[in-house]
């Protein structure tokens, strides 16, 4: 019997250097960012008030502009290369290609965003009895696609 859940321990965020043209970037080839906690990934739309008087009274609403943004937790890892890409990308001001996908690359029906991303956090916290870790968040600056395992976008 096929499992019909994905657990979150499966899922995947891989990194890669920003490419010019997010949409050259291929998931299959990202390395996995492995030293990740909690994800939440925050597909949202705009809107744009489109009521007319002709509406019987209703408010109608148009989607607008999609967005895209990643928050998780990394343990503090200064040796770790997906750390300090991440940490890297921070502190210059620069893109990293990301892939959050709900499995391996290879793997048919795992699927999810990729692009190039900016990191607009990272907070560090220091919990007394915890590791240090920082929160991340990674919002879209170019869309590369919608990938789909083992068939790509």
């Amino acid at each position: 019997m096929s499992q019909s859940y994905v657990l979150g321990m499966d899922a995947q965020i891989l990194y890669t250097e920003a490419e010019s043209d997010a949409s050259s970037l291929d998931p299959a080839s990202m390395t996995e960012l492995s030293n990740v906690k909690d994800v939440t990934v925050n597909h949202e739309t705009g809107e744009a008030d489109v009521t007319t008087r002709a509406n019987s009274g209703w408010r109608a609403t148009a989607a607008t502009l999609r967005e895209c943004s990643v928050e998780f937790q990394m343990v503090w890892k200064k040796n770790d290369a997906g750390f300090s890409a991440i940490k890297n990308a921070w502190l210059n001001g620069t893109e990293i290609g990301l892939a959050v996908l709900t499995g391996d690359p290879d793997s048919a029906g795992s699927e999810g965003p990729y692009g190039n991303f900016s990191i607009t956090n990272f907070s560090r916290n220091e919990a007394l009895e915890e590791a240090i870790v920082v929160d991340v968040t990674a919002k879209l600056s170019a869309w590369g696609g919608w990938y789909n395992g083992g068939t790509g976008s």
